[in-house]
């Protein structure tokens, strides 16, 4: 989720409320009635502005190979050699499983209730106001969890930007000035740029940042790649399986990296054609192989180079001594940097949006701005706790990408299909229920080392 992309979900976007007495016709995933077959959402979609099925194919992408590539060394490292490599393919294999239920659960649930196109959260809501009738009443409960948990979400990234950029100044300072700041200062001497972003309203007003993060990101990745690659010699210290207690840890920083469910439904929504999205080789299956291995490629490779002394962040390894090192910091800074408002603007402007609802006409433009700037501080103070990244990695990723990303897609897959269509033997069923087995192991045992952690490093 730690991504850059101007194609963020805005949940709560084209909203659609299912009551618990909204009337249904019965019919698993695959199985519609004469009825329901009549209706086709995709051709009623607005195709004004869609992207073509390479245009999605970038946007996923871009989305997908963000910042959070540079954390995989590190992840790489709390799983070991063997058990890391493989690992990270199986959670991307997993990660586009649950991404697969979760469009597939939306198309099948757009036929039913007649609606072009569903957000994330609209998918949830319709799958519980949808299904068996005890559940119904907890539809529009359903949607306001997926919409707080993406809100927790990218504030949480938004949290993890402040801290990673002024870990890169305190280094380059530090190595300048022979000092040896505590990281708080420089924590604190961000106030300035988030308040700033954090004001944006206007979702185009950040295009040229999100233009310059880009590429700033794709110079940054290159570098690091000449760095990893250049008089490459394997370090001695390397483990192919690491200690039990460092799993959780690799888990939660794998997930963390590759999972974008949240730009996924946008996405799709958008394509000229979605039936493309899915299916082989499909939009989905040819973005996940580009970054499944990408990501496995640099974790490996990274860690080869640097072994135990590989950092939270792959660039905090390369030297300050030389200017190209820094260079390759300054860049990444300011490239996370930029895509902090970004990053940021979907939960402000989900609250933001109450905020306004809640105060007179005439003092709404100042008290959304008051709102927008504590929001700002508040990722700050977050940072200012918690000045420690590979902690904090491992907690925003353990709790909300383990909900976002696996959980919640094999519950709205079930409860799409409970009605007949579970599969022979149930089976349907029981992979999700090992989905959500894993998920839940991985939120409580990723949390427990996260915070163990936190609390051992400020006791």
């Amino acid at each position: 989720m730690w991504k850059s992309t101007t194609e963020k979900e805005t949940p709560g976007s084209q909203m659609k409320e299912f009551s618990s007495t909204t009337k249904i016709a019965p019919g698993p995933i695959g199985e519609y009635n004469e009825k329901d077959e009549l209706y086709d959402p995709f051709e009623n979609r607005d195709k004004k502005h869609a992207n073509s099925d390479l245009g999605s194919l970038v946007h996923m992408v871009k989305s997908s190979l963000g910042s959070g590539i540079l954390a995989m060394p590190n992840a790489i490292k709390n799983g070991g050699l063997l058990f890391g490599g493989i690992g990270t393919i199986l959670i991307g294999i997993l990660c586009g499983h649950c991404v697969h239920i979760l469009v597939k659960s939306s198309h099948a649930l757009c036929k039913r209730t007649k609606t072009p196109s569903m957000t994330y959260s609209e998918t949830a809501q319709a799958a519980f106001a949808c299904g068996p009738k005890a559940i119904r009443p907890f539809a529009n409960f359903m949607k306001i969890v997926v919409d707080t948990a993406l809100c927790c979400t990218y504030f949480g990234g938004a949290c993890v930007y402040v801290v990673f950029i002024a870990t890169t100044i305190k280094q380059i300072t530090d190595f300048h000035t022979k000092t040896d700041l505590d990281i708080r200062l420089y924590i604190l001497a961000l106030i300035p740029a988030v308040i700033l972003l954090a004001q944006v309203r206007n979702l185009k007003h950040l295009i040229p940042f999100s233009t310059l993060a880009n590429v700033c990101m794709m110079l940054g990745l290159i570098l690091t790649l000449y760095y990893v690659f250049n008089n490459f010699e394997p370090t001695k210290d390397i483990k192919y399986i690491a200690e039990v207690g460092n799993l959780p840890k690799f888990f939660a920083t794998v997930i963390f990296a590759i999972e974008g469910i949240g730009v996924v439904m946008p996405v799709e929504n958008s394509m000229e054609k979605p039936n493309h999205f899915l299916g082989c080789p499909g939009v989905l299956n040819i973005t996940m192989s580009i970054v499944v291995f990408l990501y496995t490629l640099v974790g490996i490779f990274g860690y080869l180079k640097y072994g135990d002394s590989t950092e939270s962040i792959i660039t905090l390894n390369l030297a300050t001594e030389d200017i190209l090192g820094q260079s390759v910091k300054v860049i990444i800074a300011l490239a996370i940097l930029f895509t902090y408002g970004l990053q940021y603007f979907v939960p402000l402007d989900i609250m933001s949006t109450l905020v306004r609802a809640r105060l007179s006409h005439r003092f709404s433009g100042v008290g959304e701005t008051v709102f927008r700037v504590f929001m700002a501080l508040l990722t700050i103070a977050v940072g200012l706790a918690i000045p420690k990244l590979e902690p904090f990695i491992s907690l925003v990723g353990a709790v909300f990408f383990s909900i976002l990303g696996i959980s919640i897609p094999a519950i709205v897959e079930t409860i799409s299909c409970w009605e007949g269509h579970l599969g022979t033997c149930y089976w349907r069923l029981i992979k999700n229920i090992i989905l959500g087995i894993f998920s839940i192991f991985g939120l409580v045992t990723g949390s427990w080392v996260a915070l163990a952690d936190i609390i051992k490093t400020y006791s």
